[in-house]
């Protein structure tokens, strides 16, 4: 069994700066793309960053130039380094992560965090 546990969330100020960090623990042999999602409320689940396990990044419109993904592969961490919030990037962050198995990928979620902006 495969854990996700997040950290790094709280309330910031607008143009505040935050770094979510998310570990993976378990049965891991190897993981392949890792993520950040973001859900506000009343709002659908949305895509904010993404990393292959080579290191190529995707990210969303809303938070390019301001959010950078980066991972660990050696401590099975991926993080989310947030500048310049806005009011608008408050939300619940979840960390996703794939991992391979015999049976093919297989995606888990960590439990999520909070992130306000608010002044």
């Amino acid at each position: 069994q495969v854990q996700l546990v997040e950290s790094g969330g709280g309330l910031v100020q607008p143009g505040g700066s935050l770094r979510l960090s998310c570990a993976a623990s378990g049965n891991i042999r190897s993981i392949n793309d890792m993520g950040w999602y973001r859900q506000a409320p009343g709002k659908q689940r949305e895509l904010v960053a993404t990393i292959t396990s080579g290191g190529t990044r995707n990210y969303a419109d809303s938070v390019k130039g301001r959010f950078t993904i980066s991972r660990d592969n050696a401590k099975n961490t991926v993080y989310l380094q947030m500048s310049n919030l806005e009011p608008e990037d408050t939300a619940v962050y979840y960390c996703n992560a794939h991992f391979p198995t015999v049976l093919g990928d297989y995606s888990y979620w960590g439990q999520g965090t909070q992130v306000t902006v608010s002044s």
